[in-house]
């Protein structure tokens, strides 16, 4: 005696279709988001080291003040210049930080004003950072730079509670960009004191 195959009903194979649809979804959903969250990853440590970067430059501002007025010579170095750093009117001073949010532009010359690194920010907002030849700058007139999704504003600002002659200060250096519509931003502070 022969049996037959018995064939699949169309049911059986709407559910083996369906079965089939979820096992190969999953993991392409799980792939997609794993993807999402490698490209936020690196967009967060590309904000961190912006950021970092921001930084430093002020505390290079500081230091090079220092330098500076230590060349000159005098009985108070630290305090001058701390006053240069902060109110002063030459390359190394950052009073148009302290009023507003400022960009940041490692291709110009250290300082604030026209042509500087650090620039006020135009309106209430500051431009995004273009890549080029592998430095992040906000010149877009740069032969191959690429328009990134990043923003990094510098801004120095009192320490509420310190009553000095020579207050300390806050140096904020924050980085922010848009992903999926998202907003993220990064944002790294650094407490600045006169030389002693």
């Amino acid at each position: 005696m022969f049996l037959t195959p018995r064939a699949f009903t169309l049911i059986e194979t709407m559910i083996a279709v369906t079965i089939l649809t979820f096992a190969v979804a999953g993991p392409l959903f799980t792939a997609s988001r794993v993807v999402v969250a490698a490209q936020t990853a690196r967009s967060q440590l590309t904000a961190s080291y912006l950021a970092q970067e921001g930084i430093e430059y002020v505390r290079l501002m500081r230091d090079n003040e220092y330098i500076s007025a230590y060349r000159v010579g005098g009985s108070d170095v630290s305090s001058v210049a701390w006053m240069n750093f902060l109110n002063g009117e030459n390359r190394s001073s950052i009073t148009a930080c302290r009023a507003t949010e400022c960009t940041f532009d490692p291709t110009r010359d250290m300082g604030s004003g026209s042509g500087f690194s650090l620039q006020p920010c135009s309106g209430n907002s500051c431009g995004p950072l273009y890549l080029a030849s592998g430095i992040y700058t906000q010149r877009s007139d740069i032969v191959g730079s690429v328009r990134t999704p990043f923003t990094r504003t510098i801004q120095v600002v009192d320490i509420p509670g310190t009553v000095d002659e020579y207050p300390d200060k806050r140096a904020i250096s924050k980085v922010s960009w848009s992903f999926h519509g998202t907003p993220y931003s990064v944002t790294i502070t650094e407490h600045l004191t006169p030389w002693q």
